[in-house]
Order: structure tokens, then sequence, then C-alpha cells
């Protein structure tokens, strides 16, 4: 499986730092980093046990996840590396494509933790000949910060020196393998090595938060960046630098700087970045913390804080039915949270294990490119902090209710497969779509009124340009269109909660979502959220609306399903035990369903498609009800 860490070749930031150079960072106090100083031991330390240590290494050797480990790098290690020629770098600046240049890098970073992996299960030196080219070729890279991070090329040319996400991971990798292997590697291997790593990691670093020069947006930012790129560049550090005073620094750094991470989180733990981008970046930060605590002996632990507890508990309480999570901003249909850090998570705090599905500490993690993800992940920590779950707490209740956001997640309870998610939220998040209302439907494992997720990311998707595409503008998303127009963008554009009411049979939601809309006649648009659960479960949205003068309007059904519409206001999506229908009433209103395929390049083998229920004539007022139930079948 892929642990969290590989996610960064595949959902990732492309913006230009600086437009986020907020304030300087702050310089860690020197009292503050002498009193760390004496926590830290002697040498340094990595994640994972060196080649050395046969048994844990025999003890891989034998997980079913390992056993091809070998015979792949046999297959790799006289193979041909990709060259990444200034022309191939230089596409995205010119074209706005990511994927031709990361594609090349990608076949060139996996080279040496395939041939590392095999070698320290092995153990016969017959693959350090190839793990020494691959890491020369890495070595070789103008930058390994990536071309959508790079767009003007001042870091290909040298005239700058950023971190970027791939930039402090490749630290912390290399510094792994020179941890791992130590002496086997030659001694102008290492010494390449160890000064590439200042170069692009060490120096910049330091630049930033001891003078302010070249500043790195990120540190004082929160979105996912930040943990990130402080989990790659302190794990570089404690794992390669042999002073413990400079241990030190970084270790301050980074206790300084994470609560920007931190605050990027709503108070009631909810992540607007979505599962995915939880998994990558709280699975840093929870990567920070352990490193930090193990290498202090306890004494920090950055990880005991009330708010990060509940932050960790996000994919559970995102969880609809086990499986199933909503797409939320920049997440495709179908993601789900990492099971490495679920159960790492679970087993820190004491969760019930129940709650995010299936996963222990050391089961199905399998080879990964990042090498240190594997050391957290697939050898055992005696010195870790474990909480056993408490007695009798429920595995999954019936509701996860954020009120900051007006998120609200709702559980069949029993042996139920209905459920629903209900986003309130603002259309100023990180990663943000303009969905303020949106809501999913999950039936039997399945999901057939869906978020349309995700786009493939281009050089458009974090520009100006932003909302050009139909899935992360509002057009694509279950919410109405008022007069042509759609959601509007800015943090006012904001869900505002006017009611709530819970029990174990029902949870209704009232959201006033009229700020979305930038249409001076609107007076009034609630939306009204009522699920049922136990023998005849259902969701019911219905749209209040009220305008100084008659107005179009319309609402908006999303699938990846099936569909079809069975009579003029009733539609069926989905096929078998996991279809749902839909009843549709105006009050009388004339209306006509009006289909359209969506055109952005979604991530997913499917097609979103946009039924819109619109009204025939303009209305100073009115209601549209939708009434969503499990099929009867057909």
């Amino acid at each position: 499986m892929k642990t969290v860490f590989t996610a960064v070749f595949v959902l990732m930031v492309a913006v230009a730092a600086e437009a986020f150079c907020e304030s300087t960072p702050t310089m860690p106090e020197a009292k503050r980093i002498k009193e760390i100083a004496a926590m830290l031991p002697a040498e340094p330390q990595g994640f994972g046990p060196k080649i050395t240590d046969r048994a844990a290494w025999k003890k891989i050797a034998a997980a079913p996840q390992f056993k091809d480990a070998v015979s792949k790098a046999e297959k790799l290690m006289n193979e041909p590396l990709p060259e990444l020629t200034e022309e191939l770098f230089a596409d995205f600046s010119k074209t706005g494509n990511r994927t031709r240049a990361q594609k090349v890098i990608a076949i060139r970073q996996q080279r040496y933790p395939t041939l590392v992996i095999a070698e320290c299960i092995e153990n016969k030196g017959r693959f350090l000949p190839a793990i020494e080219k691959a890491i020369r070729a890495i070595c070789s890279d103008k930058t390994w910060v990536l071309p959508a991070h790079d767009w003007k090329l001042r870091n290909y040319k040298g005239t700058e020196r950023d971190i970027d996400l791939r930039s402090s991971n490749q630290g912390f990798n290399l510094a792994t393998v020179d941890y791992w292997l130590g002496d086997r590697l030659s001694d102008d291997v290492r010494k390449v090595m160890r000064a590439k790593i200042d170069e692009q990691v060490f120096v910049p670093f330091e630049n930033s938060v001891k003078t302010g020069k070249l500043r790195l947006w990120w540190l004082t930012h929160t979105n996912n960046w930040n943990a990130v790129c402080l989990a790659g560049v302190t794990g570089t550090a404690l794992t390669l630098i042999e002073s413990p005073e400079q241990r030190a620094f970084y270790v301050a750094a980074a206790e300084k700087n994470i609560v920007n991470s931190t605050a990027g989180y709503t108070d009631d733990g909810y992540c607007t970045e979505g599962v995915g981008y939880w998994s990558y970046g709280f699975g840093h930060q929870m990567m920070l913390g352990e490193m930090i605590r193990r290498a202090t002996g306890s004494k920090i632990d950055l990880l005991e804080d009330e708010k990060v507890r509940l932050i960790a508990q996000f994919a559970s309480r995102m969880q609809i039915v086990p499986g199933v999570y909503p797409p939320f901003a920049d997440c495709p249909v179908g993601a789900t949270p990492d099971e490495g850090l679920v159960a790492l998570v679970n087993r820190r705090y004491g969760f019930a294990k129940s709650d995010t599905g299936k996963g222990e500490v050391n089961q199905n993690i399998g080879p990964d490119i990042w090498l240190f993800s594997i050391g957290m992940f697939s050898f055992d920590d005696p010195t870790m902090k474990t909480v056993e779950p408490k007695a009798n707490a429920p595995a999954r209740p019936l509701r996860a209710w954020f009120p900051e956001t007006g998120i609200l997640i709702c559980r069949p309870g029993g042996d139920g497969t209905f459920g629903a998610a209900l986003k309130g939220g603002n259309n100023a998040e990180h990663h943000n779509h303009n969905d303020v209302g949106s809501y999913m439907i999950a039936l039997a494992g399945e999901t057939p009124l869906i978020d349309p997720g995700a786009e493939v990311y281009t050089g458009r998707t974090f520009s100006n340009r932003r909302y050009e595409s139909d899935v992360l503008n509002s057009l694509g998303h279950p919410v109405p269109r008022i007069d042509g127009k759609l959601q509007r963008t800015g943090k006012s554009a904001a869900a505002r909660v006017v009611a709530s009411k819970f029990t174990d049979e029902q949870d209704t939601l009232v959201l006033d979502i009229a700020s979305a809309y930038g249409v001076e006649s609107l007076k009034k648009l609630h939306r009204t959220f009522t699920f049922t659960r136990g023998d005849s479960p259902g969701l019911t949205v219905v749209d209040t609306f009220e305008f100084d003068a008659p107005t179009p309007l319309e609402t908006v059904l999303v699938t990846g399903s099936a569909w079809k519409q069975v009579s003029p206001g009733r539609l069926l999506f989905g096929e078998g035990p996991s279809a749902v229908e839909v009843h549709i009433d105006t009050a009388g209103a004339e209306f006509e369903i009006k289909p359209s395929k969506l055109t952005a390049d979604v991530i997913g083998d499917f097609v979103p498609v946009r039924i819109a229920i619109a009204l025939k004539q303009p209305a100073k007022k009115g209601t549209v009800t939708m009434k969503i139930r499990p099929a009867k079948g057909e």
C-alpha cells in the first residue's frame, strides 16, 4: 500500500511562494536551544534500524508486503535512469503541464529507495554500486524543488534556494540512507550527499530562520506545507547532523513554527483541506512530533495538545460508513485516510480501532519511496506512548458535528448502510472549492450522489484562473445557481448555522447560504437538511428562497453513477443495493430536468454529471424539496 508520504507526487500544491511571505520566521531563543541540546543524544538518530540490525531486517524480509522487494531491485539495478533535462524541467513554466516532468522525477526518485530496501534485506553488498549511482544522479540535479514550485526557474538556475515539499523530504530520505547504510557507502558518495543536503536544505533553512533572507513562506503559513516541510527539514537534521547544539536549533525552530500548522485547522478539529491532505499534512505533523519526542526522551511532546488531539480524530469523524469519506476540497472521490497513520493515531491516543477501519501499526505497510516512512511505520518502537481505548466507547457514533464550520457527518446506526455528509464552510478555505451547502450520499459502500472532488492539477489550478474549473467553482457542486450566477469566492461567502437538532432517529441542520451568492435581489436562501435513520432512512434537502423580484433559480444533483428519469418528479441514481431515488417537489412551480456532463478532468475513472432542477419561470419566493431514499427496486 502507499503510505501517507507517497502522496507528494499525486496531490500537491503549486503556488507562487512570494504570495505567502507574511512575516519573517521568529528565531528561536538561545536559551531554548541550549535547553533542547541538553535533552538530545550525543549521536544523531533516524527512523528505522541500521543495516547491521539483522534481526529487525530479517523480520521485514519475512513480511508478505516485502516478499518482492529484492526481485524488484534486481530488475531496476541495471536499467538506465531517464534524464531530467532543462527542457523537461521548464515544461511546467511553458505549458502548465505537471505530469511530464514529474513522471521522470518519480522514476528517478524511486530508484535508490528500492535498491536500499533490497540491500538492507539481503545484506550482501551487491546493490551498493547501483545505490551509489542512483544517489549521484539525484545529487546532480540542479534543484530538488519541483518544477511546479519553481515556475520562474530561479531554483533551477541557482539564483534562489527555496525548500518545498519534495526537497525537504528528499533531504530526509537521503539522510535515512546515510543512517541505515553508514560506512557501507563510499566516503565520496557520503560527502556528495551531505554537500547537496547542505545546499538544498540546511543553508536555505538557516538563512530563512536566522536572517529572514530567502524567506520560506511556509514557515509562517497554515496549510499542509508547514508541517510537511518542517518534518522533512527537522528529520534531516536529527538524522544527519553530528552537533547536538545544531540539531537543537532545528528542533527549536520546528517547535516555534509548527503552531502555524495547528492554527490551520478549525478549533473543532476540522481540516478544510480534506481527508487526503489530512493524511499528508497531519501525517507529517505526527511524524515531526514523534521524532522530537523520541530524540528528547519524551521531554518535548508536541502531540500532547488538546487541539492536536481533536485534529487527530478528524479521519475517524469524517467516515460516513465503513470505507467511505466525503471528497470535500481537493480530494478525489473514493479518498480514504492512510491506514498506517490511522493505526498510529489510534495507538497513540487510545481511539477505538474500528473508528477508522482496519489497520495496525506494523501491518500492511510495504515498500515506499520514502524510507523514513518505512522507518516509522514498519518497525516497532518500544518507546512509543500507547493508550488503551476507553471501555464501552462507541466505535461509530451516530454523527460527527463540527459546529465551527457547519459540517455534519450523518451515520446510519446499527446495521444500516445509508449515510450522508453535509457541508457548510466558506469559500476561502485551504484547497477551496466554491461549495457552500454541498453534500453527498453513501449507500451500501457506494456513493450514488456525490460532491465531484478534485481535478487533475495543472498550472491553472493554483492560479487566478482556478475557478474556471467546473468542479472547483460551484457549477459542479450540488448547490443552487441563482439568476445564472455561481457562488462567489471569499471568506464572507459562508454558511451560517440557523438551527440544528440531533436525535437518535433524526438529524436536522438548517444553513443560511445566501452570502455565497452576489445577487442583489436575494433576501433569503436557507438549505435545510433532514437525515432520517431507522427502517425508512433518507435525506431530505429543502431550499427555501425569497427575492425582491422574480428571479431564475435552479438547484442541482451531481452523480458519477448511472442515472435515469423515471417520471417528471422522480430520478434514479446508481444500481442494485446502492441505488437511490430522488423525489422532487417544487410546491407547484413548473420545473425541468437539465443534465450535462462536467468538463473538468477529475481524478478518478468517471465523468461527473450535473442534473439541474430548473424552475421554468422566475420566482419571487418558494421551495425546492428533494427527498432522497434508498431505491425500492425497479
